[in-house]
């Protein structure tokens, strides 16, 4: 009989304690952890995976139904990375590539220097650049939005998160070099050869009946805090989250249906964490293993980033946790190895995988916890379970 609870495996292979060499006790206080904030009324409800050399070990949901799904947020930029790499590996775009040269809007203003790196690195000069979803719609509009944009720094030159801009860049760059919408792409091309049974950009309005609204939960914490906070760990707390107005957006099921290539994406942790074991194995060679290894092995931007005094450990795309204290910075835990890499979303979401043991794991919730506090501390809470479920492999 199997230990782990599987909520709901899908279509997806599980494995269980018996079969896999893992800490069952180091498993269970997991899932015991995640549930504890719903059981105590902090959240309204949350979903947990691990996942194990190509296998689901363990899933749960707390406060909603199993098939549930949630609003990804940030950790979409992983799917947004995965069909770069792809488009890169068909040699349709290179990390070199000039913007400017697929997009004329981008050669003047000051960024006819944007390349593909730049935007997976939140390195574009671009972190605050609109994007309204009618001018997105809309060719001409979007265009002409731009043509409008002007960089607060030279390209290349500094880290500042770029929550949606770089990615709204990217998604079109397929789109002009694929003849194809993005969200085709990425259903097709990516989450469809992987088998990946619920996660999806852009679901139509009538299929988003099992995604659960987004819920502003807890106290704000108050500016004075954030700012004594700020000085004494040397961060920059205006970079501190999105607002909340926004991120409730996506509880609008037209907004879903953009499919906002930075944040939104919709899905079960199961989902999420199996598309990470697929990032570890590269089944069917579904990416050049250059390529892939470059995405999640290989550091290209280690400027300071200011959100957490630390140096950024950027690939191109996703976060790697590196050594030290500052991969806590960065909401890798302790037990996770300096190889592991993921990347978390707004609320408290987590997803990550880690090279050293084949372990994979993500954390969703429709609670936007607006203590960032208690809202990191959880995030490493339940990343530290999971990195110390399996040892490292010899």
């Amino acid at each position: 009989m199997p230990i782990t609870r599987v909520d709901d495996p899908g279509s997806y292979p599980v494995t269980t304690g018996h079969e896999a060499p893992v800490d069952l006790t180091v498993l269970e206080g997991l899932l015991q952890r995640a549930g504890r904030e719903v059981h105590e009324g902090l959240l309204p409800a949350c979903q947990m995976a691990v996942a194990y050399r190509g296998r689901l070990l363990a899933s749960a949901t707390y406060g909603a139904s199993p098939q549930s799904r949630f609003v990804i947020y940030s950790c979409t930029k992983a799917i947004t990375a995965g069909v770069l790499w792809q488009v890169m590996g068909e040699g349709l775009l290179s990390r070199q590539t000039r913007v400017a040269d697929l997009v004329p809007a981008f050669a003047n203003n000051g960024l006819h220097t944007l390349t593909v790196e730049h935007l997976l690195t939140h390195t574009a000069g671009v972190p605050h650049a609109p994007m309204p979803d009618a001018d997105w719609t809309d060719p001409h509009r979007r265009a002409e939005r731009f043509a409008s944009w002007t960089p607060e720094w030279e390209p290349g030159s500094r880290f500042v998160y770029h929550g949606s801009s770089a990615h709204w860049v990217l998604a079109h760059l397929v789109e002009t070099v694929t003849g194809t919408d993005f969200r085709t792409v990425v259903g097709e091309a990516l989450l469809g050869r992987l088998a990946i049974d619920s996660l999806c950009l852009g679901p139509a309005a009538k299929d988003q009946d099992d995604v659960l609204a987004v819920i502003g939960v807890g106290e704000v914490v108050s500016e004075a805090d954030l700012t004594s906070l700020g000085g004494t760990l040397g961060l920059d707390v205006s970079a501190i989250g999105r607002s909340e107005q926004d991120l409730l957006r996506h509880n609008d099921p037209a907004v879903r249906a953009i499919g906002q290539p930075g944040g939104g994406a919709v899905g079960r942790a199961a989902d999420l964490a199996m598309y990470y074991q697929a990032l570890l194995t590269n089944p069917g060679v579904l990416w050049p293993p250059h390529v892939l290894a470059a995405g999640t092995g290989e550091v290209v931007c280690d400027l300071t980033d200011p959100m957490i005094n630390a140096p950024a450990h950027r690939t191109l795309g996703l976060l790697m946790a590196g050594p030290g204290e500052s991969a806590m910075m960065r909401g890798f835990a302790s037990t996770n190895s300096p190889r592991a890499f993921g990347h978390m979303g707004a609320g408290g979401q987590v997803a990550w995988a880690d090279p050293a043991t084949g372990v994979s794991f993500a954390y969703l919730t429709n609670g936007l916890d607006r203590n960032p506090l208690r809202m990191g501390a959880r995030g490493l809470a339940l990343s530290y379970r999971a990195g110390a479920v399996a040892t490292p492999r010899a």
